[in-house]
């Protein structure tokens, strides 16, 4: 699925602790924050929206069909 970035304002010196107390617990801000905002899709997009957009994660495109390679010409001479 494709990923897009999303930007928030946010008082410094509180990301700042945010980012200071995970780390001494071993936590990974952005994976915590990835964690909130799945959390929230998961409480507002109805159910049957979330399957619709998982099954459309799942289908793989069809592969692209291959050139044939040229076939080798007989460069031999008939005598």
């Amino acid at each position: 699925m494709k990923k897009t970035s999303v930007s928030i304002m946010y008082d410094d010196e509180k990301l700042n602790a945010i980012r200071l107390y995970m780390s001494q617990r071993d936590l990974d801000f952005k994976e915590e924050l990835e964690k909130s905002v799945d959390s929230l899709y998961a409480k507002y997009v109805p159910a049957n929206v979330r399957e619709f957009i998982d099954m459309k994660g799942l289908q793989t495109k069809p592969p692209k069909p291959k050139k044939p390679k040229p076939q080798e010409e007989n460069t031999e001479v008939a005598t």
